[in-house]
């Protein structure tokens, strides 16, 4: 086997392919030996387990994966990438390719076809441009996966794991919590990656739950989200002010509805947990 984080062998390896990195694509090369192996054992993927990877790159991340997996199923957009991969993964018989875009491809289709029964671990190096996109549609479709182990920016990696009714939380990270239970695992230096990003990584695992932490009214998870973006749509003002701008409601009614549910009418959108939601969810489909 190549060693896929040598910079000579990439070097090598790009040059007999006529390949460029592509900062459309996002694409950045893990060359730091111990990361992968790091984010496959984070991912507790062993024997018996399937691994779907969101854009394998040259295949470093996928290697490690093949070690561990019964079976790993690589989702990558770039077309000029399965001649290297061809070469990187030539001695692994449970790799597969798929060349699609993962915010197109029939996910739930591709998973019951090349996993079956097996649990499914997903694990990525994503693209920071495209982090979030690709992490809520793995979430949102509920699709039969045990949990997610990406790399990300750090910023986004701390937004998505900060824990609802904190100053850190975003909108995301409510979504983020209703899923999944989140966690923070460790930091990657710009140094780890050729060529080198301006920013931080960091690696989080998010553990999907079998049911939701709240019950929202009616089960209306569309209406449930659309009032905590409108919450956070304009974060410096309170969660009255921009749910009543981004619903298009009479501030009014908003206000007495927070105080129906109990809470202040003057409170921030980060200041209201996943319950608070829900309870003034509640108040709102009611008046």
């Amino acid at each position: 086997m190549p060693n896929l984080t040598d910079m000579s062998t990439i070097r090598d390896l790009c040059a007999r392919h006529n390949f460029e990195l592509s900062k459309g694509f996002g694409q950045n090369f893990i060359i730091n030996p111990g990361i992968c192996p790091r984010i496959a054992e984070a991912a507790g993927i062993t024997a018996g387990w399937g691994a779907l990877e969101v854009g394998p790159g040259i295949g470093v991340l996928t290697e490690q994966l093949c070690k561990r997996a019964d079976k790993v199923v690589s989702v990558e957009v770039d077309k000029r990438l399965p001649p290297i991969l061809d070469e990187t993964m030539a001695a692994y018989d449970n790799f597969k390719l798929v060349l699609e875009d993962v915010l197109k491809v029939d996910l739930r289709a591709l998973l019951t076809e090349e996993f079956g029964d097996k649990p499914v671990a997903v694990c990525a190096n994503l693209p920071y441009y495209i982090t979030s996109p690709i992490l809520m549609r793995l979430l949102e479709e509920k699709l039969p996966i045990r949990n997610i182990t990406v790399m990300v920016q750090k910023e986004a990696a701390q937004r998505l794991c900060a824990a609802p009714g904190t100053r850190e939380a975003g909108a995301i990270s409510y979504a983020v919590a209703y899923y999944a239970e989140p966690k923070l695992l460790f930091s990657v230096q710009p140094g780890s990656f050729y060529p080198a990003p301006k920013v931080t990584s960091a690696v989080i695992r998010l553990d999907v739950r079998e049911t939701p932490p709240v019950q929202v009214p009616n089960g209306d998870e569309a209406a449930f989200f659309a009032l905590i973006r409108a919450a956070f749509s304009q974060r410096r003002k309170t969660a009255a002010n921009a749910i009543s701008n981004g619903l298009h409601l009479p501030k009014a009614a908003v206000m007495q509805a927070l105080t129906d549910a109990g809470l202040s009418a003057t409170a921030r959108p980060e200041q209201l947990t996943l319950q608070d939601y829900c309870a003034l969810q509640s108040m709102l489909v009611s008046h």
